[in-house]
Formats: C-alpha cells, sequence, structure tokens
C-alpha cells in the first residue's frame, strides 16, 4: 500500500527539479518552429519524451493529424485531460536571442512552444507520483491552433479524443504578457471571443477613369460597404453585450488610370455570444446586399465560423482558482475581470465537457519581457516554466482525487 504524501509539496518539488529540462524543451521547440498542420517534429519530440517518462499509452498521428495524445492511468475510471497546442506562425522572430527560430519566417510568438514544454514537465511529475494517481489523466498535444482552416481541435473532439476513456473536465494554459510572471488567472464564464472570418467580393464594372459614367466602380461601392459594415457594431448590436467587426484586407485594381471590374476584401468578426455571432452575418449580408444594389453592383459574401466562444465553466473554474491559489498563494491568483476578444480553438473542448483555460503570467520588464503575443520580439520568462507545469499537474491530480 502506498505511503501518504502531500501532493502539493511533491508536485512543487519535482517541478522546480526539473527547471533546467523544461527550458531546455521549450528552447529547441522555439528554435525549430513548425508552421500549422506540419508539426511533424515537434509531434515525434513530444512522443519520444512521453514514452522515456513511462506514459502508459502514446497515440501519435491521431485522429489522421499531427497530434500526440497520452494516458496516464490511474487507479479508478475517472480521467481528466490537459492540452497544449504546438504550432507556430509565419513571421520573422527578431528577439535576437541565441535560442531564436532558426527556421526562416516561423516563429513560436504566441508561446506554444512553452505549453508544450509545460504539458510535457506536467506528464513527467505525474508519471512519478502514478501510484498515488486516483484516476487517468489524458494529454492531449494539439496541432492547428493558429489557422482557421484547420480546425485542431474540432478535428481532435470528431475524432473522439474526449473518449475512450471518457474525460469528465479540461484544463488548458496560455501564456499572459498582461501578467506579470508568478502570477495566473481566470475567471468563471466568458473568457474569450468567437473567431470567424468573412471575405467579400465586389463585382462592378471596368472602365477609363476618365470616363466613370460608363463604369460601375467596385473601389466606391466597396468603400460604401465598409463604412456601412462598421456601422453593424455602433448601431445594431446591444453596447452591453461585446463584438468586433474588423476588415483586415482589401485588394482589387490594375493601374492608377482604370477602374477595375471587381475588387475583394476579407476580416473577421469575434463576440462573446452565441446567439450574436449567428445573428452578425446576416446583418452583415443584409447590408452589402443593399449598399450594392443601390449602386448597380453585384457581391459574393462568403462567412466561415471559427471558433466558439470560450466560455469557462463554473465547477471546473471554482475548483481552478482554489487549487491554484492553495498552490500559489492568493496574492499570486488573479480573477479576472474582463474577456479577451482573442479567439482560441480551445472552445471546442469546452463546447462537450467542463473545463477552464488558464493563463500563465509571463510580464518581467526587469528582463526586457514585455513583447504582446503575436510580436516578433515576443519570448517569455522562462522562470514560469515550472509554475506552469506545477499548476497543470496540482489541477489533473487534485481533479481525480476528489471526483474518483
Amino acid at each position: 500500500m502506498p505511503i501518504h504524501i502531500d501532493a502539493k509539496e511533491e508536485i512543487k518539488k519535482l517541478s522546480n527539479q526539473i527547471k533546467d529540462e523544461l527550458i531546455q524543451w521549450r528552447r529547441y521547440i522555439h528554435m525549430y518552429p513548425e508552421l500549422s498542420a506540419q508539426e511533424h517534429k515537434t509531434a515525434k519530440f513530444v512522443a519520444e519524451k512521453l514514452r522515456e517518462f513511462g506514459v502508459d499509452e502514446v497515440i501519435e498521428n491521431f485522429g489522421g493529424t499531427t497530434a500526440v495524445v497520452g494516458l496516464i492511468k490511474g487507479k479508478h475510471d475517472i480521467t481528466v485531460a490537459l492540452r497544449a497546442d504546438m504550432d507556430a506562425l509565419p513571421m520573422q522572430e527578431k528577439t535576437g536571442k541565441p535560442y531564436a527560430s532558426k527556421v526562416p519566417n516561423v516563429m513560436h510568438s504566441c508561446g506554444h512552444d512553452a505549453h508544450t514544454a509545460i504539458l510535457l514537465g506536467a506528464a513527467k511529475v505525474l508519471t512519478k507520483l502514478k501510484e498515488h494517481l486516483q484516476g487517468n489523466v489524458k494529454l492531449i498535444f494539439q496541432p492547428c491552433e493558429e489557422r482557421h482552416d484547420c480546425d485542431g481541435a474540432k478535428k481532435l473532439v470528431e475524432a473522439g479524443v474526449l473518449e475512450n476513456p471518457k474525460v469528465s473536465a479540461i484544463f488548458g494554459a496560455h501564456m499572459f504578457p498582461e501578467l506579470p510572471a508568478g502570477k495566473v488567472g481566470t475567471k468563471i464564464g466568458h473568457m474569450m471571443a468567437s473567431s470567424d472570418i468573412f471575405h467579400i467580393k465586389i463585382k462592378g464594372k471596368g472602365a477609363h477613369a476618365s470616363r466613370p459614367h460608363l463604369g460601375v466602380d467596385p473601389v466606391l461601392v466597396g468603400a460604401q460597404v465598409i463604412n456601412s459594415l462598421h456601422h453593424i457594431v455602433s448601431r445594431k448590436v446591444d453596447p452591453l453585450h461585446p463584438a468586433v467587426l474588423t476588415i483586415g484586407r482589401i485588394t482589387g485594381g490594375y493601374a492608377d488610370n482604370i477602374i477595375p471590374d471587381e475588387i475583394e476584401m476579407g476580416g473577421t468578426v469575434r463576440t462573446l455570444s452565441l446567439e450574436l455571432r449567428d445573428q452578425i452575418p446576416k446583418w452583415m449580408e443584409h447590408t452589402i446586399w443593399g449598399v450594392t444594389l443601390s449602386y448597380g453592383a453585384a457581391y459574393e459574401f462568403d462567412y466561415k465560423h471559427g471558433t466558439p466562444p470560450v466560455i469557462n465553466d463554473e465547477k471546473t473554474t471554482k475548483f481552478a482558482l482554489g487549487m491554484m491559489k492553495d498552490l500559489l498563494g492568493e496574492e499570486n491568483v488573479v480573477e479576472l475581470e474582463n474577456p479577451s476578444m482573442g479567439g482560441e480553438d480551445f472552445a471546442e473542448y469546452l463546447m462537450k465537457v467542463p473545463g477552464t483555460f488558464i493563463r500563465i503570467g509571463i510580464k518581467n520588464e526587469e528582463k526586457g519581457i514585455t513583447a504582446p503575443l503575436h510580436s516578433p520580439l515576443f519570448d517569455i520568462d522562462e522562470d514560469v516554466l515550472p509554475i506552469g507545469v506545477s499548476v497543470m499537474a496540482y489541477l489533473a491530480y487534485k481533479w481525480v482525487e476528489e471526483h474518483s
């Protein structure tokens, strides 16, 4: 019969003991970043480490993707899941650090390298405590978080990642440059917005620039469409319900003295409400239809739903806040007041099982760690890596202990 242990102190001790390894893993992944759906080397590295730690089951290429799913088996049937994302972004790093990306125009500027290292660390810690683990821990290393069109989390959910064994709760974490290093935070309910994209084509009639009356100018019509679309949030959406509509791209035209026959534009819509998420594209199409009709132009409108809003479950979030305060001290746990209008496909898991998304503070002005996410200057305070490990491991350990 295994002796009783102080899980909190043991997890903190084991997490701190592997700090050098965490930094090494994170820097290796950082130096060799891979874009969404191309995380082959990262996945191989993850799978090798999980087997080295003694994780009971390791599945590569889960659901026909580059995902790696591990399972640490405990004493009872209760199962909790921990998730990390692995993909990088298509941008050139400008930090000048010795461990900067060695892959041109690809960079871990959103902290996914740290997320992967932290979940590897949690796996190593939990396997060392396996004889005391009251339930199963499923480890989800997910590809394709950064790209709307490859449905990273959605594909894994559809392939059954939350089944066999069935997951009772899921926890995920993300680097957060707006919180000081050493602090963590989360909130009950709406945490992040949905993230959808749209494309619009305005079809006019080409003409010489000196004879605009002989054509239908899609540039002018497009300008009116953009102006009108931006009135949707200010005049149709309840001011108490946050929403963002942004046009991020306009293309078209051939020369300075030619009225083109068509132009294209694209953008994104963010909301916290599922109802508003369904309503905005209807308002958009009605607006585009009205403007183009009045000018004698035509249009094509393509609206794609991306990720739903991240809505943290009340029960799991109260549990997470309590456990993190117990682990790190109340002064280091922040109950966030406001949601973010950024998107995260962790929402796909939360549509199926209760769970909580957590922010891990990384800001450290003394070390020059101040750049925002998706910046070419982004970096993290690596002292937070053991903190992230201890949080994820402790949440998993205590969840299965309290629900077995």
